[in-house]
């Protein structure tokens, strides 16, 4: 046994690359350079070719409020817009968002006035944990960009693949609803049996 070890040695020392002396150490892989466009600013980023929008996001542009859930695609924690559409940012190369117009959850607002989606999730408690919260923020921002007074149905389907494990999804509904009547009329207020519960 310990002769076929020192056998495969001499035979890896052989077909290994011989490296010039003084070479120094092996480069890292070499990292690509690309100007984002997040929540209406351009930024400059040098990142490795491999990293995620997700990665960059945060660790590049220090907007934590996208959250890393999977990275498999299946949670929808990590959603952001991208062109104005919902987009998984664990699945999507940076390098592939050059140019292209992205928001996050930070970019929600309008400076310190919120969007009437934050107001309402923060109203009705449809945010418990709030970990999922930025993702399902930014799909129903989405939905009300495209069809500004949705069904139930609409919008169950619009975050259908945003998963939340604490709120049993009728309190992020219904935020979505109050935030739908409040982009048409501000002073719009929630039912009561929305704040109270139904009476019996």
């Amino acid at each position: 046994m310990a002769r076929n070890v020192k056998l495969r040695r001499r035979r890896s020392a052989r077909t290994a690359p011989a490296r010039r002396k003084g070479a120094g150490p092996v480069p890292s892989r070499a990292k690509v350079h690309l100007r984002l466009r997040v929540n209406g600013e351009d930024h400059e980023v040098a990142c490795a070719p491999h990293k995620t929008l997700l990665e960059v996001v945060r660790e590049d542009l220090g907007l934590t409020g996208t959250k890393h859930g999977c990275e498999l695609g299946e949670c929808g924690t990590c959603t952001v817009l991208i062109d104005g559409r919902p987009q998984l940012s664990c699945l999507v190369l940076a390098l592939e968002c050059e140019g292209r117009p992205i928001v996050t959850v930070e970019g929600l607002a309008d400076g310190p006035r919120l969007h009437p989606l934050q107001i309402a999730f923060a109203e009705l408690g449809a945010a418990q944990c709030g970990y999922c919260t930025p993702g399902i923020l930014c799909a129903a921002r989405a939905l009300l960009d495209g069809k500004p007074s949705p069904t139930r149905q609409e919008i169950r389907e619009a975050l259908s693949g945003n998963l939340c494990r604490c709120t049993g999804y009728i309190k992020i509904f219904e935020a979505v609803e109050l935030a739908a009547r409040r982009l048409r009329d501000p002073e719009a207020q929630p039912p009561k049996e929305t704040l109270y519960g139904r009476r019996a």
